[in-house]
């Protein structure tokens, strides 16, 4: 891969758009998830990335000797926007104390909202939203979707569902019903409360597609019976539950098919390829590649992610949108990027540097050979396309990690 452009600081997040203005700055954002993180051996104690001090959220330290760390909570709240009451929305998250989920979260509690979150935590960590327990504005639930929930809303984003091969292959069956029972449960709270009703629904629904980049209008090449199935089904059938209370109902819905995205609080061990990638590159192991890593995928950084799906909740396209990168990159080509990006940060902060190598192990069972979204009814209709560079957010994500394991958390 050439050498990358000099790439401009971003410096906010969000549009201000059909009524709703979601635009954050940058640094406010990065302080909920790389919040000041000391490690104390012996008399000496170190910030783990250069976070300054906040008088909100919390700030911990880890004590290697004794192997225990202390968090610090602050009495203040992070600060959010004053909202009067005909803006401010109720706005249910379910899975919102997953990786996507709780970076919806921190962007709506910043905006000012009323946001409820629904768990199981089966995958999501109480710890994502943890700055935000005790709030006004803030409500978390531990609750399975598969049961139906009650309570009045005016939005629902509906992200419920493991995501990861490894989880949602634990229990197949478990994934299928969450996907089918828990957007059945939220789609009929959504018509009872007349609630706008948007669910996250993936890339994996085109298959291993024949079709290159893919369109929302393509149908798709997937395997029903495969290991994947119970994944990739159970959202093509949430899909059509979608859209059948859409059309018998009146239900006001949108839908999203979101693309490989990245970022910070993304579950070291799910089994996914960047945190796969950045977790060897920062032990110094050597970086496993499946297949001859010629494969392709688009890579997305969360924050341009919600960007989407803030605008598609609150435009009125109703069909369903690709929410992705349209920039393609082999599994080679990425690994060697990420590479590059660890050493980077390891200079950056004074570490010894271990050029790491990449191994090639057997090609899991219907993994996709190509993977990329064709994003033009997102930029027509949400006049939404990605800003964060590839190489942007795994510089977040490694310092994400690295303090992580600084902590001793991995």
């Amino acid at each position: 891969m050439a050498a990358p452009a000099a790439t401009a600081e971003i410096k906010e997040v969000g549009y201000s758009r059909n009524g709703f203005d979601s635009r954050i700055d940058t640094d406010t954002l990065r302080s909920l998830y790389l919040a000041p993180a000391f490690v104390k051996e012996g008399d000496k104690v170190d910030n783990t990335v250069p976070t300054p001090h906040k008088d909100y959220g919390t700030e911990s330290t880890y004590d290697k000797e004794s192997n225990k760390i202390q968090y610090t909570t602050f009495a203040k709240f992070p600060p959010v926007r004053l909202l009067p009451n005909a803006e401010r929305k109720r706005i249910l998250v379910t899975g919102g104390a997953g990786f996507v989920g709780s970076h919806l979260v921190d962007r709506l509690m910043l905006l000012g909202h009323e946001v409820t979150v629904l768990d199981n935590f089966f995958t999501g960590s109480r710890t994502t939203v943890s700055h935000w327990v005790g709030h006004p504005n803030f409500e978390m639930a531990r609750h399975d979707v598969v049961e139906p929930f009650m309570i009045e809303v005016d939005q629902i984003y509906h992200l419920a569902c493991p995501a990861s091969p490894p989880h949602y292959q634990y229990n197949a069956v478990k994934t299928i019903k969450t996907s089918f029972m828990g957007t059945l449960n939220m789609l009929g709270l959504a018509k009872r409360t007349k609630a706008r009703f948007l669910i996250t629904s993936t890339s994996e629904v085109y298959g291993d597609p024949e079709e290159h980049p893919q369109r929302e209008d393509y149908w798709g090449h997937v395997n029903c019976i495969g290991p994947r199935a119970c994944y990739d089904e159970g959202k093509r059938v949430a899909e059509t539950l979608t859209y059948g209370y859409m059309r018998q109902d009146g239900v006001d819905v949108r839908v999203a098919r979101i693309f490989n995205t990245f970022g910070p609080r993304m579950n070291p061990y799910d089994g996914r390829v960047v945190s796969n990638f950045i977790i060897q590159a920062l032990k110094g192991e050597d970086m496993t590649v499946y297949g001859d890593g010629q494969q392709t995928r688009s890579f997305q950084y969360v924050h341009d992610l919600i960007d989407g799906l803030i605008l598609l909740m609150n435009g009125e396209e109703t069909r369903p949108v690709n929410i992705g990168s349209s920039h393609e990159f082999t599994i080679m080509e990425f690994a060697e990027a990420v590479r590059d990006v660890v050493e980077e940060v390891q200079k950056e902060y004074g570490l010894p540097v271990k050029r790491v190598g990449i191994v090639h192990k057997d090609m899991p069972t219907d993994d996709p050979q190509r993977r990329r979204a064709d994003t033009t009814r997102a930029k027509e209709q949400l006049e939404w396309q990605p800003r964060w560079a590839v190489r942007q957010g795994v510089k977040e994500m490694v310092l994400y990690y690295k303090q992580a394991m600084d902590l001793g958390k991995i």
